[in-house]
């Protein structure tokens, strides 16, 4: 690849293909994540970064070397690194006396950071630990959010976006009842935030729709929020930003209810029921008796208008 003006002109084939897969797409990538570890680190970091790389797996980087890295102080590294692997995630761990088991979750935009959040670790269960069966690789979760934090205080509203992003995994257009096997559940309460992970266990119910029992696997956190580096308003907001091809385009008289059930109004002129032709029957037929009966009533209503009408003629003309 050359730079001229700067711009990257590829030389070969496999150089042009792997920068339009870098390019601004309608529909991006699945967001990949690096899991890294500072310069020192606990066993509880350590197996806390590896198990999480369990959970991200295959859209995931583990970095086994340390890397001497202070996100909060001086970030390019990190940006240098999400530029080479074409990551928008990362997860950082470190250890010192001062933050103990510490984990850093960030998003970047751009190839640079845009929000990250410090969370400590109080209690930590690892995978190994549950002597249970587990998910399958690249299983996509299904997020629980509980507390009302999530939902009031905006570092936790930040926090339950960077969460989203990092563990929602590919975008699928259905879900079947038998792919449903994961579960991750994160609570806020009392200043705190509690992530578990459960298995979903399908049993006999007596009807057509299964029993589902949750079954613990592990790993699950205790953590304590720390520091924090947000977005502004505006930059979050342009990070948010839709192409307008993707924007759904508004239809008339078309409306959803909270449930997702499609409404349609239908605007249609007045009907004459009199000249609706509905199904032939026998037994709706007319007798000629009926038949007659009408005739002879239009035949005196006609009678009856000439009768009205045929003074006023006269008057006329007179």
């Amino acid at each position: 690849m050359t730079y001229t003006d700067g711009i990257v002109k590829p030389k070969t084939k496999r150089s042009k293909r792997f920068l339009q897969n870098r390019e601004p797409k309608l529909t991006e990538n699945i967001k990949n994540a690096m899991i890294m570890k500072g310069g020192n680190t606990t066993e509880t970091v350590t197996q806390a970064l590896k198990d999480i790389y369990a959970l991200k797996k295959p859209n995931a980087v583990l970095y086994k070397k340390k890397n001497i890295v202070r996100p909060f102080e001086d970030s390019t590294s990190l940006e240098f690194f999400s530029k080479k692997n074409d990551a928008s995630l990362f997860l950082f761990g470190s250890h010192n006396k001062k933050r103990p088991n510490n984990l850093i979750f960030g998003r970047l935009f751009d190839y640079h950071v845009l929000d990250m959040i410090e969370l400590g670790i109080e209690k930590f269960t690892s995978l190994k630990d549950i002597k249970l069966s587990k998910c399958p690789e690249g299983t996509k979760p299904v997020l629980v959010f509980a507390g009302e934090a999530f939902d009031v205080d905006n570092e936790y509203k930040r926090l339950k976006s960077v969460l989203l992003d990092f563990f929602r995994g590919p975008t699928v257009s259905s879900v079947r009842l038998a792919g449903l096997e994961h579960v991750l559940h994160f609570t806020a309460l009392d200043g705190k935030i509690y992530m578990r992970s459960y298995k979903v266990l399908l049993k006999k119910s007596g009807c057509r729709t299964p029993r589902i029992e949750l079954e613990e696997i592990g790993p699950s956190f205790d953590f304590i929020l720390r520091r924090t580096h947000l977005a502004s308003d505006d930059l979050y907001k342009t990070a948010n930003r839709q192409p307008k091809a993707l924007k759904p385009k508004k239809k008339k008289n078309i409306s959803h209810d909270a449930f997702g059930t499609k409404f349609g109004r239908v605007h249609m002129q007045k009907q004459n029921l009199d000249k609706l032709q509905t199904r032939k029957m026998k037994g709706l037929r007319k007798r000629r008796g009926e038949k007659a009966a009408e005739q002879q009533q239009q035949q005196e209503g006609e009678e009856q208008e000439q009768a009205s009408t045929s003074p006023k003629k006269q008057k006329t003309d007179q």
